[in-house]
């Protein structure tokens, strides 16, 4: 099992594993959970993939088990900036505005995790190895970014794979359903999180 940190300067070393990442993402989000997401070719993309972003993939043989998408809360593509600060600003129809207990940071330091998964294909007695590796990647990639927090919309179980991963997180808004899946925004201090 491996995993990688991708961005639009390492990609080209990494064969197919960004398209493969998104494939797999269409997989959960699109196929799997019937979110109504952009998709073309048989890849789910939206608008915060950018060349600001980094994608995280656990993968074996190249097949994708895992994925995150970071992406800087200082990020800005045309009126977009990142998926959380956009849906408390109202600019997302599918995620509702008051998702944050406090006002979206902009932050060099603060980054924004985004579709998060593992894949259905990962058998039971692998899941906490597999989210063990996305969020090791995770907090390395962060801290090589500069980041000492990760602001994340995730499923609301977040707490019981952090908890038993050792890692500290905090709730950073209330649990909510969204698209038939219920979902908080959390928050990660790297500097507590020493994995």
């Amino acid at each position: 099992m491996l995993t990688t940190t991708l961005s639009f300067h390492n990609m080209h070393n990494h064969g197919e594993l960004l398209v493969n990442l998104f494939k797999a993402r269409r997989e959960t989000f699109i196929s799997q959970n019937h979110w109504d997401l952009p998709e073309a070719e048989g890849l789910e993309y939206d608008q915060y993939d950018t060349p600001a972003s980094r994608w995280i993939a656990v993968h074996e043989d190249g097949k994708i088990l895992a994925g995150i998408r970071l992406t800087p809360t200082t990020a800005k593509c045309g009126m977009y900036t990142y998926m959380i600060r956009d849906a408390q600003k109202g600019m997302l129809e599918s995620i509702p505005s008051d998702l944050l207990y406090f006002n979206a940071p902009v932050d060099e330091r603060i980054w924004e995790s985004s579709r998060v998964f593992v894949s259905r294909d990962v058998p039971a007695r692998l899941r906490i190895k597999v989210q063990a590796e996305l969020m090791s990647e995770m907090m390395k990639a962060g801290r090589a970014l500069g980041a000492t927090q990760i602001l994340g919309l995730v499923p609301a179980v977040w707490s019981r794979w952090i908890s038993r991963l050792c890692l500290n997180a905090e709730p950073a808004g209330p649990k909510m359903m969204i698209d038939g899946t219920n979902t908080q925004v959390a928050i990660m201090q790297l500097d507590k999180n020493l994995h």
